[in-house]
């Protein structure tokens, strides 16, 4: 796919936008502090550019705009699939290496299945430091398996700015090669996710849970000083 022609159909106003995305941390800010959660039913899979323009994606939507980013700005447009068990959603993210280290960008309620940092030395490591935080509404441990990375790049370029769904991406994430986490029989040993961690994510202390509000960046909180 050459870029020079990827991004044909994205106007000059959206493609500014991808290219303000310079590095993994801008993109994730995007999808913090710039973009709505999308909750519309039945569900969605919009491409970057349908993102762009209705301002808001869930997690498959919003790796696959960090992927957009990503090609843009000479980066692989890589996408990795989290697979729970079938009391729990999957997951996407958006991995990405720097300095022979991997991080990944994610949209989520959830606050520990968003942003890495680049220090995990393989896709594995950087795929299994979400378990701890990959749990559902009873406090279960739900992350089972996750991709090998897919490289958008491969797929057909309609994923960049189709005005339908793009279901193709989420089937092609199917079905690449998943590793497995947890055995069956170590399913029933895992210890439930920490009552605090729960109650922080689901509870938040005020008003809306933390995975109904919206993150805001430091600069705009008012902190003590220390």
């Amino acid at each position: 796919m050459k870029r020079s022609t990827a991004f044909a159909r994205f106007a000059p106003g959206q493609l500014a936008a991808l290219r303000r995305l310079d590095s993994p941390r801008k993109v994730q800010d995007f999808l913090d502090y710039s973009l709505a959660y999308n909750e519309e039913k039945p569900d969605t899979c919009w491409s970057p550019l349908e993102v762009l323009k209705r301002g808001k994606a869930h997690c498959i939507e919003g790796a696959m705009l960090a992927a957009a980013a990503f090609l843009l700005h000479g980066r692989r447009p890589l996408l990795l699939d989290l697979r729970a068990n079938p009391r729990d959603d999957d997951h996407v993210i958006a991995p990405f290496v720097e300095n022979g280290r991997w991080g990944a960008v994610g949209q989520s309620h959830f606050r520990g299945l968003r942003y890495r940092e680049p220090v995990y030395g393989s896709f594995g490591e950087l795929a299994r430091s979400y378990f701890e935080f990959y749990y559902n509404a009873r406090g279960e441990k739900t992350l089972r398996e996750y991709s090998a990375p897919l490289d958008a790049a491969a797929l057909k370029p309609d994923w960049l700015w189709s005005e339908k769904n793009v279901f193709f991406v989420s089937r092609r994430l199917d079905a690449q090669r998943h590793y497995r986490i947890v055995g069956h029989a170590g399913e029933d040993s895992l210890r439930k996710a920490d009552s605090l961690l729960l109650e922080g994510e689901l509870l938040g202390g005020s008003k809306l849970p933390l995975a109904r509000r919206r993150a805001r960046p430091y600069s705009a909180l008012k902190l003590p000083r220390l």
